[in-house]
């Protein structure tokens, strides 16, 4: 990977972790059209995830403060509840990154078909969140945090969207959009964050020396800056979006993208 691949690279993480149309699936295609391995691809989507990861926390730094001003104030309050409510929506993703990490990683390598589908998967989830009227609730609960969890752990699979999966569950079960949007881009730092201190430690440990090697430190240092710019312009542009419901025209791009996927392969 060059410098200019990377940049690139970047752009595409730090636009589409925020909008609905599947980061992981997006640097796949990409990293298939650059020749990349299926090693590579993994080390360089772990780089860009913490740069996003840390672009979520500069745009609603505001919302991680107050959070944090709550907690430990150490009483029951509206940021304490939310802090648990988070806490427990990492537990299913949490889940499958100890016990099905392995095979997680193993449908990065299985083509572009795949991706295809899962990006289908991730229209259909949109059209039906645009099209659905529930009975709309004034804050999200404990157990549509657990469900809104449960959307994100499956959206670990490349081509399903983790932010489309997570909005249109949360629209679907009838809460306040942007409530919903901002609740999704909070719920990624702790797995993100985690996934990534394991992955390091096993770079440390002589893991993974060779995945994370096959990348000039460079490029990686590039995609990185990319993906934390585009990233932050995407979270603000995103949380927009959600509130004045338009996400349909996103299931009409993951269509596209996802029958190109299909016959390209």
């Amino acid at each position: 990977m060059n410098a200019i691949e990377a940049f690139i690279l970047g752009i595409v993480q730090g636009l589409t972790e925020f909008l609905p149309v599947s980061s992981s699936g997006h640097l796949t295609i990409a990293g298939t059209l650059f020749g990349m391995s299926g090693e590579e691809n993994l080390a360089f989507a772990i780089v860009v995830h913490i740069a996003t990861v840390l672009s979520t926390v500069v745009v609603l730094w505001r919302e991680i403060v107050g959070l944090f001003a709550g907690l430990f104030a150490f009483r029951w309050n509206d940021d304490t509840r939310t802090v648990c409510k988070l806490l427990l929506s990492a537990v299913p993703v949490g889940i499958v990154g100890l016990f099905c990490k392995d095979a997680v990683e193993a449908f990065f390598g299985n083509g572009l078909i795949f991706v295809g589908c899962m990006l289908l998967v991730t229209a259909l989830l949109l059209g039906i969140s645009y099209y659905a009227r529930p009975r709309l609730k004034e804050n999200i609960s404990f157990l549509d945090a657990l469900v809104i969890g449960i959307a994100q752990a499956c959206a670990v699979l490349p081509g399903l969207s983790r932010s489309g999966s997570t909005i249109a569950t949360g629209i679907m079960l009838g809460n306040n959009k942007e409530k919903v949007a901002k609740f999704s881009f909070l719920m990624v730092i702790i797995p993100v964050l985690g996934e990534a201190l394991l992955d390091l430690l096993k770079v440390f440990g002589g893991d993974n020396d060779a995945s994370f090697g096959a990348i000039p430190a460079n490029a990686m240092l590039i995609g990185f800056i990319a993906a934390f710019v585009s990233g932050m312009a995407a979270c603000r542009w995103m949380i927009s979006i959600v509130k004045k419901g338009k996400l349909i025209y996103f299931a009409i791009y993951c269509i596209i993208m996802g029958l190109i996927a299909i016959f390209a392969n």
